[in-house]
């Protein structure tokens, strides 16, 4: 028998599991069902969230420039400064409704995709 037509094999468990490492890197990640479902549902959310955090914040300082206004005590800053305020109020008052009207309208984009997500896991 000439050398040729032999084989030969060498097994190594860590060469195996190094091997398995890269391979994992390369890999497009397999998403659970479930974890794409609270993804979209976070989606859905997000959008309407950062606006009226926003919103919120502006409106809280429009509020506190109108407060410290009145608190100068000064006639010619007293009338400017409850008007300032309203408007900081309004705007905070806004905040909560504009979060509803944003998230109904993205979870109204993505809710075809829930509902199919829904039915695999199902």
């Amino acid at each position: 028998m000439n050398n040729t037509d032999t084989f030969e094999y060498n097994y190594s468990a860590e060469r195996a599991r190094e091997v398995e490492a890269i391979r994992r890197k390369y890999e497009e990640p397999e998403e659970d069902k479930f974890e794409q479902l609270k993804a979209l549902d976070r989606q859905a959310e997000r959008r309407g969230q950062i606006l009226s955090i926003a919103i919120g914040i502006i409106g809280t300082l429009i509020l506190g420039t109108g407060m410290s206004m009145v608190m100068v005590g000064q006639v010619p800053y007293f009338i400017p400064g409850i008007a300032i305020g309203v408007v900081g109020v309004v705007a905070l008052g806004s905040a909560y409704p504009i979060y509803k009207a944003v998230t109904k309208k993205d979870r109204d984009k993505v809710a075809g995709q829930v509902l199919a997500l829904v039915k695999q896991i199902q």
